[in-house]
């Protein structure tokens, strides 16, 4: 049973009701929590076959219930609840007055993407090849996408990794990857600029179905994220061992778009030589590569064996990191061993999508939905937000200006779009009185 409670005023007479009053709706269907002087009233503009039925439902017996349109009015009569209009223009920082809670959790309760009519057209063809599963998203993530890409070029080194979009949901699309810091999700496919961590491109995984190629999942969505005709060529790209293939990285080089990546020693398409193979019980720094045309394999002992292929930098070239062993005498002492180009070159850029995500959960807007889209709406939304910051950030590089702080970017970008202009309270002022000691005081009194 839903109980709902009221405060009185100072003008309403609290002899018989008291200063707190609770009214619990009953068994029949609810009575209503409104006295006959605060009769609610709708608002016209609101129309209430509009309402997603994923709203949470408030009412008893089953019956359908709506959001409140507004909260009751306990103001006495003649007063106004709302500021002034000239008070809209300036907000201090984090006051809400742009809009009441409920208007905001109508409005949120009532986001859809796309023709509802024609979202029962395509519902009707689940289980064949015509059916969209991400129709409800199609047109913003079109034009999300199309942004990305329309306002940066990306520099020369980019990277693809998978990035989690945290859900629960049965939908079909929801994958598990006990390896991601977000276990459970929508899993999406991201370009990245590796030097900013811009999100240049990303494909939403809806299934193995979307990709008929034949070649593999890895292959399909390497491919369909490196667009020549918008990239144009030249490009260094960084992958995992997840999409490293040695037809993946023939077909980038044909491409004229150069590759780097660790890859499984267990693949077929690599080369499998006994004669050249490490040691279990190499030293650390032990290198051995073999080329097979424009690809070079290279393996290293670290800590452990560590294999990765390139069609950009040679073998090895004399660089060298420094790592921690233990002497004879069981004492640490700090060596410098020989380390492949591949390896220091993809250990410096193969972190852009996770720069790119790092930057993302800073001031994400995501939050637990009642439908499936929702969520990856608010994705789309943080995504839109940090490319914004970065390139406000690669402006001011440009004009040699100090950029905003990220949560400052935010803050005003929220002010723009809502007319307003945020009033940034003023900094403490240092003063120049010096603390003195209670006792020194007491002791010129006496």
């Amino acid at each position: 049973m839903a109980s709902f409670t009221r405060y009185s005023t100072k003008e309403e007479d609290t002899s018989e009701e008291g200063e707190l009053e609770s009214e619990d709706d009953g068994d029949s269907g609810g009575e209503s929590f409104l006295t006959d002087e605060e009769e609610f009233v709708p608002d016209e503009d609101f129309d209430d076959s509009q309402q997603d039925d994923e709203e949470p439902s408030t009412s008893s017996g089953g019956q359908d219930a709506s959001p409140p349109a507004e909260e009751p009015s306990t103001l006495p009569a003649g007063k106004d609840a709302s500021p002034p209009a000239e008070e809209l223009n300036t907000a201090p920082a984090g006051q809400a007055n742009i809009m009441t809670r409920d208007r905001y959790q109508v409005i949120s309760w009532n986001i859809h993407m796309s023709d509802p009519e024609e979202d029962v057209e395509n519902d009707r063809k689940k289980g064949t090849p015509d059916h969209d599963r991400l129709f409800r998203l199609k047109l913003l993530l079109d034009t999300i996408k199309n942004a990305c890409l329309a306002y940066y070029h990306p520099r020369q080194n980019l990277a693809i990794d998978e990035r989690m979009v945290a859900t629960k949901a049965h939908t079909g699309m929801t994958q598990h990857m006990k390896a991601k810091p977000i276990r459970w999700g929508f899993k999406l496919f991201v370009l990245a600029d590796s030097s900013n961590g811009y999100t240049v491109d990303f494909t939403v995984y809806t299934g193995k179905s979307q990709f008929v190629s034949g070649v593999g999942l890895a292959y399909d969505s390497v491919m369909s994220l490196m667009n020549k005709e918008y990239l144009g060529s030249g490009f260094h790209l960084y992958v995992d061992n997840f999409y490293t293939s040695s037809k993946l990285f023939k077909d980038l080089f044909s491409l004229n778009v150069g590759a780097c990546g660790t890859y499984r020693g267990n693949r077929k398409d690599f080369p499998h030589t006994d004669s050249n193979a490490l040691k279990k019980n190499a030293p650390r720094g032990s290198i051995r590569w073999i080329r097979e045309g424009p690809l070079v394999f290279v393996k290293w002992m670290d800590t452990r064996e560590v294999s990765i292929c390139s069609t950009i930098h040679p073998a090895f070239s004399g660089n060298t990191v420094k790592r921690r062993v233990k002497t004879r005498g069981s004492e640490w002492t700090t060596k410098c061993i020989p380390c492949p180009t591949p390896i220091g070159e993809y250990n410096r850029h193969m972190g852009g999508v996770d720069m790119s995500n790092q930057l993302i959960q800073y001031y994400s807007v995501h939050h637990k939905s009642m439908r499936w889209y929702r969520t990856l709406f608010f994705h789309f939304l943080d995504i839109a937000a940090t490319n914004s910051y970065l390139l406000h950030k690669e402006l001011c590089r440009e004009k040699k200006e100090e950029p905003m702080s990220h949560r400052d970017f935010l803050q005003e970008l929220t002010a723009q779009l809502c007319g307003v202009t945020v009033k940034t309270p003023p900094g403490q002022t240092h003063s120049s009185h010096v603390p003195v000691a209670i006792a020194e005081i007491l002791d010129e009194l006496l």
